[in-house]
């Protein structure tokens, strides 16, 4: 068996609240890892999945981590090349945590990696686009680009891959609990209004503004008042068992702010420091428990790094 390299690829906590398909940040774990190798063989292979029981293919063209490989060797002129990927699921499906975008992203940075870094990280962004436009249906970088550059990460324009990283504070915490429930991205966006009122498109632009602002500035208490979705989040909350009393309850610890991690159903918070974070995850486990759903509970710094090689 011939030598390979091994990236892992961050789970991440897309819509942040106030930033529905324009924020996202990046946590230390879950994520995915991808393993990429040489081969005699012409032409690139999936040769191995673990984690994932029997829901990935192995057909290149249906596959995120797939695609995105197979389009970056496409764009570098090495489609006869022989190389074979395993990919190594180690986060749930349909969590909210962008499970499909850490194996696109994954797949892109694997290649590189192989092939010797021909790409900047940044420019690997487009291709594993295309992995997770697979899974699904759309073109939406806030989970892909934390997942790949690390940090928060603010899309201007998706359509034009207009991606900027934010400055993260220092202390800032994440918390995320995933409950042990499944809901399908398309299944959480189809409940979505098409219309929003005036009103509330200005008090959501505030504090998206707001948030930005408070970052910038790492002023906590900006950040607190600004991170409050008036759009999405009533019209998912109903997806999640138990949601209101889990953000009753970390508001009442002192988190900064909570709401839905993606489509759900983890919720995430952000704290101003661990010790907050620590008390935060507790009370989010017990609300669950209490409701007897089990959980796992993520606590993490913004990761920074994004995607890294092993």
């Amino acid at each position: 068996m011939k030598s390979g390299i091994k990236v892992f690829a961050p789970a991440s906590v897309a819509n942040v609240a106030v930033g529905y398909d324009m924020l996202g940040f990046a946590i230390d774990k879950p994520g995915d890892e991808i393993v990429a190798r040489f081969s005699d063989k012409p032409g690139l292979r999936i040769t191995k999945i673990t984690g994932a029981k029997g829901r990935l293919p192995y057909e290149i063209e249906k596959n995120t981590a797939g695609v995105a490989a197979q389009s970056l060797l496409e764009h570098l002129g090495e489609t006869q090349r022989g190389i074979e990927i395993e990919i190594h699921k180690k986060m749930p499906f349909s969590s909210g945590l962008g499970s499909s975008a850490a194996s696109a992203v994954g797949g892109a940075m694997a290649i590189n990696e192989l092939l010797r870094r021909p790409l900047t990280k940044r420019e690997l962004l487009p291709f594993a686009i295309k992995g997770e436009q697979v899974a699904s249906n759309a073109i939406h970088a806030d989970n892909v680009a934390p997942s790949l550059l690390g940090g928060i990460v603010l899309i201007r324009s998706n359509a034009e891959l207009d991606v900027h990283r934010l400055h993260v504070p220092k202390g800032l915490h994440a918390v995320v609990v995933y409950p042990h429930i499944e809901i399908p991205t398309k299944t959480a966006r189809s409940i979505l209004r098409k219309e929003v009122s005036l009103k509330k498109c200005i008090q959501q632009s505030g504090n998206l503004g707001g948030f930005i602002i408070g970052l910038f500035n790492s002023d906590i208490d900006l950040i607190k008042r600004s991170l409050n979705d008036v759009i999405i989040e009533e019209q998912r909350a109903q997806l999640i068992p138990g949601f209101y009393d889990v953000k009753a309850a970390v508001l009442n610890e002192g988190a900064l702010g909570c709401s839905i991690s993606g489509a759900g159903p983890s919720i995430f918070a952000l704290c101003g420091n661990s010790l907050i974070a620590e008390k935060v995850g507790v009370a989010m486990q017990r609300v669950f428990s209490d409701k007897k759903i089990e959980t796992t509970l993520y606590l993490s710094d913004i990761n920074q790094e994004g995607a890294i090689l092993y």
